[in-house]
């Protein structure tokens, strides 16, 4: 057997922040096949399709705007989950890669200090409105009526509005990437060279602070 893991230290930790069909999910799966070590993936998309009961979904991707829901009130509770679960596979030596899509700044510097002590990079994937309208327009296959889509008298949805303008608040990033210029093969290079060459990641560290 090859040993996976170094239990002697924690585990990298890399999130991926940004709006849906923002590319990150074709990040993730470079990292996992690519990158040295065991990566596991712990994404937002992952707990909603395969741990969150149906009846109790979207849970943690709810949209913004969406406060009045009735489910909003476990949001904070999905996520602090979400992240206890990262700090323990981090603590247990396993690399993790997360993808998530921000909008509530409470839940993040929560999110934030459940990491604390813990090496984190914080990616913004960027992708300009257009580009994301393309794909959502585009469809995926398998899951056809998860993303809202334009129309003749709606070309851009106010839920895709609203994700675009509240996922990159507050914008403290450790790296940033741009997947309308950039393939995710070479965000993934990106991230691999700031992991490698770059200081010390420090956006968690100050978005944990009050």
């Amino acid at each position: 057997m090859i040993p996976i893991t170094d239990v002697t230290k924690p585990g990298q930790i890399v999130i991926l922040n940004g709006a849906p069909r923002s590319g990150k999910s074709s990040i993730v799966k470079v990292i996992q096949d690519t990158f040295d070590g065991l990566w596991m993936n712990l994404g937002v998309d992952v707990f909603v399709r395969e741990v969150t009961p149906k009846r109790y979904r979207p849970g943690m991707g709810l949209r913004p705007g969406e406060d009045d829901h009735v489910l909003a009130p476990l949001v904070p509770t999905l996520y602090a989950a979400l992240y206890d679960s990262i700090a323990a596979h981090s603590r247990s030596g396993l690399n993790v890669v997360v993808d998530v899509g921000h909008h509530d700044a409470k839940i993040l510097a929560d999110s934030a200090r459940r990491l604390a002590g813990l090496p984190v990079l914080f990616v913004g994937v960027r992708c300009p409105i257009e580009v994301v309208m393309e794909r959502r327009n585009a469809g995926q296959v398998g899951r056809e009526d998860e993303y809202a889509i334009g129309s003749e008298t709606e070309p851009i949805p106010r839920p895709v509005e609203l994700w675009q303008r509240t996922v990159h608040i507050p914008g403290i990033y450790d790296l940033e990437v741009d997947t309308s210029r950039q393939s995710p093969e070479e965000c993934a290079a990106a991230i691999r060279r700031r992991l490698e060459d770059g200081p010390p990641p420090s956006a968690f560290l100050r978005l944990a602070k009050p």
